[in-house]
């Protein structure tokens, strides 16, 4: 059974988080990853296959586009040899009911089971769910407290639930104790409120109040919420109890080797590690090239060249044969850095922009 208790782990993330993320985090040093927030109803629809020729676990939706098989109609994929014990899946729902006959149908496949409750984006709060169940504390229990005796205890796989914080402290509090009592293993909190943004510092002035909380009903303890490496992870543990853990979202987007207890790497060789994880497990180019662009700075001259490509295989090519170790155009590719210049200072202008809306949907 997963054991959440003290662990440095990947943050649950919408299109960065599929399998190869998710393995570059484990090899980077994350004891846990979490699956992208996937919905009940998605998960209804799949059709679990064993794919030999990756050698993964496949979930396929027999509504999804089937213009590529295996492609375009994945759901969710995971290389169990690498995951096993380690991978918790999110799970988006508003129904007790729902929430079990989908967990049933992934569960033998990953470590745990995990909740939204916490994500405030249009996406995940549609028809009650995501941080919509922090204004519904009676359904969310409802829907926790039927995984763990329907799915989790059956199973021997843990169930969770990830939070934020509610406007006032007591409310947060109150909250905080019914979750613990719904049997669930591990309760994540993201230290901002609903409102907030990731540029906003998290607010942790009562931490140690919802450290005790689980700690005095054998809950294990996650901080979200600006932990940006390895040693910021240390010096949470530090600072509030050694058995607390840690989760990393934007951070771990932009550079996932942040897990590393040496010290990050440069973002080339991520990058370079990326594309060969990516293409080996045969990911979705848009998702690749989504990822990528989140990596690359977008001042390197390589940007604009990943920016114009669509293939798996030429994003690779730029990658391996055109960037250079600084993660600029190598010497004597003036034709494909000229072809790209106005590319580059369109990218340029808008990079920081983009970022800043796409760090307001990490959870």
């Amino acid at each position: 059974m997963a054991d959440f208790t003290a662990k440095l782990v990947l943050a649950p993330m919408v299109r960065i988080g599929e399998l190869p993320t998710r393995l570059l985090a484990l090899k980077y040093g994350a004891d846990l990853v979490w699956s992208p927030e996937i919905v009940d109803r998605k998960i209804l629809t799949c059709e679990r296959v064993y794919n030999k020729d990756l050698d993964t676990v496949d979930f396929l939706s027999s509504k999804g586009n089937k213009k590529i098989p295996g492609v375009t109609d994945l759901v969710f994929r995971t290389y169990r040899k690498l995951e096993k014990d380690r991978l918790i899946f999110q799970m988006g729902t508003a129904n007790p009911e729902l929430a079990v006959k989908a967990a049933k149908i992934i569960v033998k496949d990953v470590d745990g089971i995990d909740i939204n409750a916490g994500c405030p984006k249009h996406f995940s709060i549609h028809s009650g769910m995501g941080a919509a169940l922090l204004s519904t504390p009676d359904l969310l229990c409802s829907i926790l407290t039927s995984l763990v005796e329907q799915v989790g205890k059956p199973e021997r796989k843990p169930i969770s639930v990830k939070i934020r914080l509610l406007e006032e402290k007591k409310d947060t509090l109150d909250l905080v104790v019914r979750l613990v009592k719904t049997g669930i293993t591990n309760l994540t909190v993201h230290f901002r409120t609903r409102e907030m943004r990731n540029r906003e510092d998290p607010i942790r002035d009562y931490l140690d109040d919802i450290h005790k909380i689980c700690k005095e009903n054998n809950v294990s303890l996650i901080v979200n919420g600006g932990i940006r490496n390895y040693d910021n992870y240390k010096e949470i543990q530090s600072k509030y109890g050694s058995d607390v853990g840690c989760m990393i979202a934007s951070a771990a987007e932009r550079n996932v080797s942040c897990f590393r207890s040496q010290g990050q790497l440069n973002w080339p060789q991520v990058a370079k590690d990326y594309i060969e994880t990516a293409t080996r497990y045969n990911n979705h180019p848009s998702n690749i090239k989504y990822c990528l662009l989140r990596m690359v700075p977008g001042t390197a001259s390589i940007h604009p060249v990943l920016n114009g490509l669509k293939e798996s295989e030429e994003m690779r090519d730029a990658l391996i044969n055109i960037m250079g170790d600084d993660g600029e155009v190598k010497a004597g590719r003036d034709d494909i850095t000229d072809d790209s210049r106005k590319r580059r200072r369109d990218v340029v202008e808008n990079v920081d922009k983009r970022i800043r809306v796409n760090e307001e949907c990490r959870v």
